[in-house]
């Protein structure tokens, strides 16, 4: 037990960005792509998109999540504690 207990900590933390295909108001396709948690980053979301776009590019229509702490607010350095709430909406080129 004492083996599993950091592992399944690790796959916790960790995580991978998702898509999702949206439909925009103006009937145009596009991905919902998650990235959110304490292992991933707004880099991940730009890198699923342009992997999810097979490289031929994108255009962000939106972006929502928990903006980032300024150094003044974070603890020891590092922002801990806070779950990151990561979303960005794309339309492949």
């Amino acid at each position: 037990m004492n083996k599993i207990l950091p592992l399944l900590t690790v796959l916790a933390l960790s995580g991978c960005a998702t898509s999702e295909e949206t439909y925009l108001n103006n009937g145009e396709q596009g991905l919902t792509i998650d990235c959110s948690g304490e292992a991933n980053s707004w880099a991940a979301c730009y890198e699923k998109a342009d992997a999810s776009c097979a490289g031929t590019g994108y255009r962000i229509v939106g972006t929502d999540g928990t903006p980032s702490l300024k150094e003044n607010e974070k603890t020891l350095g590092a922002d801990i504690g806070n779950f990151k709430n990561r979303n960005v909406v794309v339309v492949c080129k």
